[in-house]
């Protein structure tokens, strides 16, 4: 089921964000959001997952008990290892197959490169570590809609493409829906099959894309040497 925005309305104060909004997020896609900053963007996520409330109009298709958020910051648990934090999401859901759960953390470390960092805390990864960390739990958590709020914006190029081809080997084992807003172009056409420009607040839909992510590219040029 796709999600379905209708007639929505947020303001803060005198500041309108949205009015009268109307948009479908296609159902297992990664729909890639574009606007300048401070536009509502990521208001857009957090009318989304329930974490802001509209003034009107409704959310339809949205299971609340059923979604992951990646951040601009990891937001890690600092007291948790890499594999107890991983841990700790799939606890959350209720899920009681030890084994297999095991199993599949052991499968998503290898999978971004964190492999022999599982026993490690927060605080003894880099940044780039700890965004994989980040990357690998909202995919171990088993959601059906996946938030992101530009949570490549503070890494290098190199660390950013690598992130980048994490997130895809993930997606296509794993076609869930996913919403991602940046403000930059690079990044949203690396990942999004569906590209929509917004307009500064209060915010318009500019411009809708179709987009392949199936070809090589990368988000900036990385120096050989």
């Amino acid at each position: 089921m796709s999600i379905t925005i209708k007639n929505l309305s947020k303001s803060y104060g005198d500041q309108v964000i949205y009015e009268n909004f109307n948009l479908v997020l296609e159902k297992n896609k990664i729909t890639g959001i574009l606007g300048p900053s401070g536009s509502g963007k990521s208001t857009l996520l957090n009318l989304c997952c329930g974490l802001t409330n509209p003034d009107k109009g409704t959310i339809e298709g949205v299971n609340f008990q059923s979604i992951s958020y990646i951040f601009q910051e990891p937001r890690l648990l600092p007291w948790r290892t890499v594999r107890e934090n991983l841990r700790f999401v799939m606890k959350q859901k209720a899920i009681k197959k030890p084994g297999l759960d095991e199993d599949r953390i052991n499968g998503m470390l290898q999978l971004v490169g964190l492999e022999t960092v599982g026993e490690f805390y927060p605080q003894e990864l880099s940044g780039g570590m700890r965004q994989r960390v980040s990357i690998a739990r909202a995919f171990l958590y088993p959601s059906e809609l996946l938030l992101m709020d530009e949570p490549f914006s503070s890494l290098d190029c190199a660390l950013k493409n690598k992130l980048m081809d994490d997130f895809l080997e993930i997606w296509k084992n794993d076609q869930r829906t996913v919403v991602f807003v940046s403000h930059n172009r690079d990044e949203i056409e690396r990942l999004s099959q569906v590209i929509l420009t917004f307009s500064d607040k209060p915010v318009k839909i500019l411009d809708r894309e179709e987009n392949l992510i199936d070809r090589p590219r990368m988000v900036c040029p990385i120096d050989p040497d």
